[in-house]
């Protein structure tokens, strides 16, 4: 489907480069592509990164927790569902003509009841039903003379037949008398004597073969005895042999543990309970639990894919879930090459510089294009955000630089803003453990070593040494939750420039140990003049894990 959504995404744990970078890219695609494009988010953003939005008035991101092909994203075959009480013929005819194997059985309000399938159909013309079986199922009179491509001389179309048996009378009238019962439905021909033996037998409906006139007299009769009559040009033998097809799906449908799906179930479950089933179709349910069309096994083969375009990142463990099941195709960072892989080649575009909105910030230059100063602010945010305005060693002049100019455009000053943003973002009193713990995380796999490094930043060195008891804590209970065999937190402080690193769990003192010469005293160790976990707590960790 070419009119899909392509989605613009960060990493989970999402910080303020990463929401606005993909708030910003996704605004350049729009301005020069002809395709939509969607800004998202993988995760909960920061208060300082919802300071950022409320600052330029834009809104949040819409969450995505997981990017596989939903049901939703399939072939659906809008087939319409079909009232319990049409006939089995009709039912065929409907299959055939749609091409399908399964009619799906609705009430007035698209409720699912039950299917039907050409199996099922074939089934009851092959069976040997004893002759009740037409008002065992309760038949409408409407779909005996539908099915006999009758027409109704008296009587109630909408009424039932709900009684006796079908018999075909070939016999004189003084046989007659001998078999035929009250509510019967009886299959003759032209001869008066027998459609006039029927009615005073109490019939409940007489059908008259060929075409055959039926008298006045017949008629008043059969309205005084409250007897139908149907008139169908078949004779005797195909009017018998098509009766029973007039039956209602509704008695031969399957109603009991049926086989659905709904419009947000992921296609890769899906496969699993298709490959169990012998259904060749199954239903598709909304989220109100109404029957909206069809899928089968085939849907399956020509699925469209997810289309993402990633920003900040470029490793699986970062990325958004079941990001191998999407198509990516860009990738803009400025990290480290990781384990992510494509199944075609992809727009890659990688600098080494502080912060992924620099290079938004180019791509608007190289295309001539106008940058609002709405997008502006949220670019310049984030560079002041990822580069602890411009002290973090991986801040370079070109960041420094594109955060002035676009200050420019958005008419903010580049210090007085990132005071406002910074204190905005380190309101910690009254958080959760996890919630701070889990607000800029980042995992690694790196040497057969698997490690989580989260890292906070504040102006507060008061703030940061509150919490750090409650993280120490938190950090022995969750370790392992994503598969990691140690754990790190980083407790930054912006304005002396330094780092409380806290460890836990497998080698990790003897790593920072290792990596920067100090020993950590019951799980803590304060690093000066480290602030980036990119440039310099992973690096240091990498030298010492590749040895």
């Amino acid at each position: 489907m070419q009119d899909k959504k392509i989605y613009v995404m960060g990493h989970k744990n999402p910080d303020t480069d990463s929401i606005c970078s993909a708030i910003a890219y996704a605004d350049f695609k729009n301005r020069t592509e002809e395709r939509m494009f969607v800004a998202k988010r993988a995760g909960v953003i920061s208060d300082e990164t919802q300071y950022v939005l409320n600052r330029f008035g834009m809104e949040v991101p819409g969450y995505v927790a997981n990017v596989g092909s939903r049901v939703s994203d399939m072939d659906i075959r809008r087939i319409q569902g079909v009232d319990g009480n049409i006939s089995l013929k009709k039912a065929w005819t409907l299959m055939r003509n749609e091409n399908v194997n399964t009619l799906p059985i609705t009430t007035e309000d698209d409720s699912l009841e039950g299917l039907i399938t050409i199996s099922t159909i074939a089934e009851s013309y092959m069976d040997v039903y004893d002759s009740s079986i037409l008002s065992t199922a309760k038949t409408q009179y409407k779909n005996i003379i539908e099915t006999l491509d009758g027409s109704l001389v008296t009587g109630n179309e909408h009424a039932y037949f709900l009684k006796g048996k079908v018999l075909v009378a070939a016999a004189n009238p003084d046989l007659m008398e001998n078999y035929i019962e009250q509510d019967d439905l009886v299959i003759l021909g032209n001869r008066y004597e027998s459609q006039l033996c029927a009615i005073e037998m109490q019939a409940a409906c007489i059908i008259v073969c060929e075409g055959a006139p039926v008298s006045k007299t017949i008629r008043r009769l059969a309205g005084d005895k409250g007897c139908t009559i149907i008139s169908t040009p078949h004779d005797t033998y195909t009017a018998a042999r098509l009766v029973n097809q007039s039956m209602p799906v509704k008695y031969f449908m399957k109603r009991k543990d049926l086989s659905f799906f709904e419009l947000d179930d992921y296609t890769d479950v899906i496969k699993e309970v298709m490959a169990k089933k012998r259904n060749r179709d199954f239903p598709i349910l909304d989220e109100n639990g109404k029957y909206v069309g069809m899928v089968s096994r085939r849907n399956l083969l020509g699925i469209k894919r997810r289309e993402i375009i990633l920003v900040d990142h470029n490793e699986v463990s970062q990325a958004v879930d079941n990001i191998e099941s999407a198509d990516i195709l860009e990738i803009i960072d400025h990290h480290r090459l990781g384990s992510l892989e494509t199944m075609a080649p992809v727009y890659f575009r990688n600098q080494p510089v502080g912060c992924t909105a620099t290079i938004i910030y180019q791509i608007y230059q190289e295309k001539g294009l106008e940058i609002p100063p709405n997008i502006a602010g949220l670019l310049c945010a984030a560079i002041i955000s990822d580069t602890l305005m411009f002290r973090s060693p991986t801040c370079t002049a070109v960041d420094k630089n594109a955060a002035e100019r676009l200050a420019e455009i958005a008419g903010i000053n580049c210090e007085e803003f990132a005071a406002e943003m910074f204190a905005a973002g380190s309101k910690l009193k009254g958080k959760q453990p996890e919630e701070i713990f889990y607000r800029d995380f980042k995992r690694f796999d790196l040497h057969d070593a698997d490690f989580g490094v989260g890292q906070i930043t504040s102006m507060s060195p008061g703030e940061l040494a509150e919490i750090k008891t409650q993280l120490l804590a938190f950090m022995e209970k969750t370790l392992g939750r994503h598969g990691e065999s140690m754990l790190f937190f980083m407790l930054t402080d912006i304005i002396h420039e330094s780092t409380e690193l806290l460890c836990y769990g497998g080698d990790s003192e003897k790593l920072v140990r290792e990596a920067f010469g100090r020993e950590p005293v019951n799980g803590s160790v304060t690093l000066p003049g480290v602030v980036s976990r990119k440039k310099q707590l992973i690096p240091a960790f990498m030298d010492v894990l590749q040895q």
